[in-house]
């Protein structure tokens, strides 16, 4: 689908963010229209407090993690490496925001304009979806699977499985990383960061991204979350009442599988619309508006999902609320511990101090 630069330069666009080339226009004395001012106006305020609150709760996150670093379980190594491709996430979206602000000139070089859109945001983007994939899979198998896939739950594998993810992410982000650049555009006048490839490579990278970026992992988060609640309520069949844990657990499994569908879910069906009008399948005339404004809203819901997943994976984790409490009790004893050495060292002084002001009297031998 040919886009309007206008539409997709202006606003990170899907030419500034994953698959879009903006080459060509509609005639230019088109107006901007009033949906694309009021996102120009909003988006760069809702990037700033999705990034402040999406980094202060994914440090914390890791912050919690790193002091128990030897203590990890598997499920908890997922999601420090889920927290870590968040923060790393999140850390790159400021850019967008000044680029926004600097009428979509972008002034940081191309290297930048590479490593922020590409390694930074789509590495990243890939590794984190893949590690909710996992995550999925690994209460799967501690919950359906128990006994029989006890030796796959071990914290070497888990540890080897991030690595082999950040692996997946970079070569699943090598289309983006060699056409990503900076251009000067010539009908705008501004030095814009996009992809610049053909209409094969656009057809072939949004493919890619609706395959391996959404259907496959939710194909399967939703077999994993499925055979968990088909679990969980065979148990309680079977042992007669209504297990607690298991009512937690199977509420975070439906809020993990809603969460993700309804961040990334509007962004994956933009991206498939936008397939199926450049290969005509659709009236690229009637839906050419429509893609471009919602590409751009879907995109900035989806990366809610970085800010939402601490909360959901990690802070709903009763195991996580005793690693947090743990902590807490650490610091209120060392701190206790600090204000009764300082009290006794006070009582010590104030006793020297009186034993020294104590003067030796001498008392005559008087004889009768």
């Amino acid at each position: 689908m040919k886009r309007t630069p206008m539409e997709p330069m202006k606003f990170v666009s899907m030419a500034a963010l994953w698959p879009e080339n903006s080459t060509t226009s509609l005639p230019s004395q088109s107006p901007v229209s009033a949906e694309w001012e009021i996102m120009h106006t909003v988006i760069p305020p809702y990037i700033f407090i999705l990034c402040l609150l999406g980094l202060l709760f994914n440090s914390f996150v890791l912050g919690v993690f790193i002091v128990h670093k030897d203590q990890l379980t598997v499920a908890e190594i997922y999601l420090s490496n889920l927290a870590l491709a968040d923060f790393i996430l999140l850390c790159g979206l400021p850019f967008w925001a000044m680029y926004i602000l600097n009428n979509f000139n972008w002034p940081y070089g191309d290297t930048l304009c590479k490593l922020v859109n590409s390694i930074i945001i789509i590495i990243n983007f890939y590794t984190s979806i893949y590690t909710l994939v996992m995550i999925s899979v690994d209460r799967y198998l501690a919950l359906v699977k128990t006994m029989k896939a006890r030796w796959l739950r071990r914290t070497l594998y888990a540890k080897v499985t991030c690595f082999i993810l950040w692996i997946l992410g970079l070569l699943l982000s090598m289309p983006t990383i060699v056409h990503r650049k900076v251009k000067f555009i010539m009908e705008y006048k501004t030095m814009s960061c996009i992809l610049d490839y053909s209409h094969s490579w656009k057809l072939a990278h949004q493919i890619l991204m609706n395959v391996m970026g959404f259907a496959l992992p939710v194909l399967v988060i939703v077999f994993s979350s499925a055979n968990i609640i088909k679990a969980l309520a065979q148990r309680k069949e079977s042992v007669g009442f209504h297990d607690t844990n298991d009512k937690k657990a199977t509420v975070l499994v439906y809020a993990v599988t809603l969460v993700f569908l309804l961040c990334w879910g509007p962004f994956q069906v933009f991206t498939f619309l936008d397939t199926l009008c450049d290969v005509q399948a659709l009236d690229e005339t009637l839906w050419s508006h429509t893609l471009d404004v919602g590409g751009q809203v879907s995109v900035y819901l989806a990366f809610l999902n970085s800010a939402l997943n601490p909360l959901l994976y990690v802070f709903s984790g009763q195991y996580f609320r005793k690693k947090v409490c743990a902590i807490y009790r650490r610091t209120t004893r060392h701190r206790r511990g600090s204000d009764m050495t300082i009290y006794q060292r006070s009582v010590v002084s104030t006793y020297i101090n009186r034993v020294e002001q104590i003067k030796t009297v001498v008392i005559p031998n008087v004889k009768d």
